[in-house]
């Protein structure tokens, strides 16, 4: 059985070429709906999994995305890997708006979002040192590389609560921390993803340089621009990514849920481990 990787992005990242055997799936969750029904088909032999993180009609603001259901929705799919699709402003100059990041740290800036799966009946303290998959990373830089793009490997991914934009203050912050992008949506993904034991990275797309240099500000309409002009790249990427994914049981994701349940197993009632099931069955 082939990989089964899953997206989580633009609506645009589904009309691709070359995807076959195409269908919607609408999944429920102990955490209520995703933000959309997933789009499944097959890229040669791979599985494809996508969903709107915002919703197909972008009616879901990043502080109000139910990213909970939305990672459990695709692990429920059978998804073995997540690739984020996300744009982000640029805190460096070098760069620059079209380049792509594939960050391998985060900075936690949001407030009030959920950012675990287990927050009632079960304790489980799951290892967030480095929380992006790099073998997962490798593979998404390798396949951005195949691209004219130019492509930065490494970097951290501050995440703000939105939906506003920076202040030049805290964007001078931020540099000073040494953040290399800035946005609004791979936080409590890229943790969740982690607690679900799924190998995770995301493609940061530079859209515009925040507003740390002098004279500069964050303008919607450049950023659209930006992004309708890297939705076929974006699309390049996944489909170089769905044929050089790597092996899941080598990722730091894999097993790690093995030792973080706290909680004694006759302490766990029938409803949570009905709840937890998907993810600790195995384990219990």
């Amino acid at each position: 059985m082939g990989y089964v990787l899953g997206v989580i992005g633009g609506s645009g990242l589904y009309q691709m070429p070359g995807l076959d055997q195409v269908e919607d799936v609408r999944v429920e969750t102990p955490f209520g709906a995703p933000s959309d029904a997933i789009v499944r088909g097959r890229l040669g032999d791979t599985t494809m999994l996508f969903l709107p993180r915002h919703g197909r009609m972008h009616q879901h603001p990043p502080s109000k995305v139910n990213y909970r259901a939305n990672v459990w929705a695709l692990k429920s799919l059978g998804a073995t890997h997540v690739l984020s699709v996300s744009a982000v402003g640029s805190l460096r100059e070098e760069v620059a708006p079209g380049h792509i990041v594939v960050p391998d740290q985060f900075i936690d800036r949001t407030a009030g979002r959920v950012s675990t799966f287990f927050d009632e009946s079960v304790v489980a303290h799951v290892s967030m040192a480095d929380p992006v998959c790099p073998a997962m990373a490798e593979a998404v830089t390798r396949a951005a590389r195949t691209t004219a793009a130019t492509v930065h490997a490494g970097g951290t991914y501050v995440c703000i609560e939105g939906p506003r934009f920076s202040t030049r203050a805290e964007s001078h912050l931020f540099r000073q921390w040494g953040a290399t992008v800035i946005g609004m949506t791979n936080v409590p993904e890229v943790f969740l993803a982690r607690e679900a034991e799924l190998p995770y990275a995301t493609m940061a797309l530079s859209t515009d340089y925040d507003c740390w240099r002098p004279h500069d500000s964050v303008d919607v309409n450049d950023i659209l621009a930006v992004l309708h002009a890297n939705v076929a790249r974006a699309q390049e990427v996944v489909r170089a990514l769905a044929a050089d994914l790597p092996d899941p049981a080598q990722s730091p994701a894999h097993g790690a849920l093995q030792y973080a349940v706290l909680t004694k197993p006759q302490a766990i009632s029938p409803q949570a481990r009905e709840r937890y099931g998907l993810l600790l069955a195995k384990y219990l």
